[in-house]
């Protein structure tokens, strides 16, 4: 019999790294705003309107089914989902994602790169871990 491995992680749908690199993209976005209420600079909106446009090529280059998985670990980063609901999660995710672009979504979603961060911790993933 096997051993199994410990450090393998849930079959999500989407490669970690991937997720960890929208997950910071996001997360200097929202931070990148914080900063800007103070001091607004036009070479900042710059670098900001790139980054938003690098996440959503990202997130447009995932297939179908990718982009379902990482919008399904927003929602279970929320709450909406607990990760044994996953494939609930995942059809959630679909059906919203034929309505509306993802990256959209993900790019409106307030602290979306902390909610994929949290995603993964509910399967006992940590974003800090992830090689990118």
């Amino acid at each position: 019999m096997a051993e199994e491995d410990e450090d393998e992680a849930p079959e999500l749908g989407i490669a970690l790294e991937t997720v960890a690199t929208i997950a910071d993209l996001l997360n200097a976005l929202e931070d990148d705003d914080l900063d800007e209420e103070d001091d607004v600079d036009e070479e900042d909106e710059d670098e900001d309107e790139l980054d938003e446009e690098l996440v959503e090529e990202m997130v447009n280059e995932l297939s179908e089914p990718e982009q379902a998985a990482l919008v399904a670990l927003a929602l279970v980063g929320r709450g909406d989902h607990e990760p044994e609901e996953w494939a609930e999660a995942v059809k959630a995710a679909s059906l919203r994602n034929a309505k509306s672009d993802p990256a959209q979504y993900l790019l409106g979603l307030e602290g979306a790169g902390y909610l994929l961060g949290e995603g993964l911790a509910a399967f006992g993933i940590s974003l800090d871990e992830i090689e990118r």
